[in-house]
C-alpha cells in the first residue's frame, strides 16, 4: 500500500493477539454487505462415485498434472487460472467427508446444519491427519505451482479449511500479499474445492490483470468497518476492470497470486462451501523485518522463525521436487 499517514483505525503494525477463527470473525466483517440477497437455494447434490482408498488418493495426488505453455502464461499474465480436474470426484467426496469431520469436531456443529452465517477455519491440519497430510503436501498442487511461479522449488506455508457456511456473507476484496509476512511474490495459493460450487454458493471471483492491485495502492486499508473493500471495489469498477466469477466444477481447483485481488460472494445454498486452500512459497523466501496483524497467527506456521530468518521451519517441507519422505 502506498505510504499513508496511520491513524488508530489504519495501524497495524501490531502483532495479532487473538487464535486463527477469531481471526478469519474479524476478516469478513470488513466486507460490503448491502442485504441478505434472495432466498436460500438448494446446492447441487454431491456426486454419487465410489469413494476411494486412502493409497488410491495418495497415488492420484502423486500423478503429474501437465500444464500447456498457455496455461502458464495466462497465469502469469492475470494472476489466477482454474484448472478442470485437478481431483477426481472420488476424491473431492473423500476430501469433503474428512473436512466435515474435522470442522464437527472443533466447532461442535455440523456446518451443513441451516443458515449458520458464519465462516468456520481450521489451520494446519496435516501434521495430525496422514490422509489430509496427503492432500496438502500434494505433489501434484505443488508441481503446478511451482510451474506457475517458473519456482525451482517450493514449501508450504499453510493450509486452510474455509468453511462458508448457509447465509454466510461476502469476503471483502483483498489480495493474500497483505497475509503472507514473506518478502518474495513467488506465493500461489491451491484453492480446491470439497464440491462443485455454483455461483449461489459464493465462488472466488478474480480481478484481472494482475497488475490491477497497482490501481487500489492509495486505498487504505482500515481495521474495521468497509471502507477499504468498497474503496476497492469503486476503484475497480471506475476504471472497468475485468471479473472472472464462473461456477467451480467438480475436482476444479483454482490458483491464485499474492498479488492478485479477489474476493467471494455470500453463499446463498443450503450446505456448506468447503475448500482446502494450500499455500506454497518458492523456496528460499524470508520473514518480512515488520509482520501486522493482518498476517494472523503466522508464527503458528513457522514455530521458532523470527522476522528476518529464512522460511524454512520443520511444518514447512518442501513439496516440490517430491521427495521420498
Amino acid at each position: 500500500m502506498a505510504e499513508t499517514a496511520t491513524t488508530a483505525d489504519t495501524d497495524v503494525s501490531q502483532p495479532w493477539d487473538k487464535d486463527n477463527q477469531a481471526w478469519w470473525d474479524w476478516y469478513v466483517s470488513l466486507a460490503e454487505n448491502h442485504d441478505k440477497g434472495p432466498e436460500v437455494v438448494p446446492a447441487p447434490p454431491l456426486p454419487d462415485v465410489e469413494i476411494p482408498s486412502d493409497a488410491d488418493v495418495i497415488a492420484e495426488l502423486a500423478t503429474p498434472y501437465r500444464l500447456t505453455d498457455e496455461q502458464i502464461a495466462f497465469f502469469r499474465s492475470n494472476g489466477f487460472i482454474k484448472l478442470r480436474q485437478v481431483f477426481s470426484p472420488g476424491a473431492v467426496r473423500k476430501l469433503r467427508a474428512e473436512l466435515v469431520r474435522l470442522l464437527e469436531a472443533e466447532f461442535g456443529v455440523d456446518p451443513d446444519a441451516g443458515a449458520q452465517d458464519r465462516f468456520l477455519s481450521l489451520e494446519m491440519i496435516w501434521p495430525d491427519h496422514p490422509l489430509l497430510r496427503a492432500y496438502v503436501l500434494a505433489p501434484r498442487l505443488a508441481q503446478i505451482s511451482a510451474d506457475l511461479l517458473g519456482a525451482d522449488a517450493v514449501r508450504l506455508y499453510h493450509d486452510n479449511v474455509l468453511a462458508k457456511q448457509s447465509g454466510c456473507g461476502r469476503t471483502p476484496w483483498h489480495f493474500d500479499d497483505h497475509h503472507f509476512p514473506l518478502d518474495t511474490n513467488d506465493v500461489v495459493t491451491a484453492w480446491a474445492p470439497a464440491q462443485a460450487i455454483p455461483l449461489a454458493m459464493g465462488p472466488l471471483a478474480f480481478a484481472y490483470p494482475l497488475d490491477v492491485h497497482r490501481l487500489v495502492d492509495a486505498v487504505t486499508f482500515e481495521k474495521s468497518g468497509t471502507g477499504y473493500d468498497r474503496g476497492v471495489a469503486r476503484v475497480f469498477a471506475r476504471n472497468n476492470v475485468a471479473v472472472n466469477e464462473t461456477p467451480f466444477e467438480i475436482g476444479e481447483v483454482s490458483f491464485h497470486h499474492n498479488l492478485s485481488f479477489h474476493t467471494a460472494a455470500r453463499n446463498r445454498t443450503d450446505r456448506s462451501r468447503i475448500v482446502l486452500a494450500n499455500t506454497y512459497y518458492a523456496d528460499g523466501a524470508r520473514i518480512v523485518d515488520t509482520p501486522t496483524m493482518v498476517s494472523g497467527d503466522w508464527q503458528k506456521f513457522m514455530p521458532g522463525v523470527g522476522p528476518g530468518d529464512v522460511a524454512a521451519s520443520s511444518l514447512n517441507p518442501v513439496c516440490w521436487p517430491a521427495t521420498s519422505e
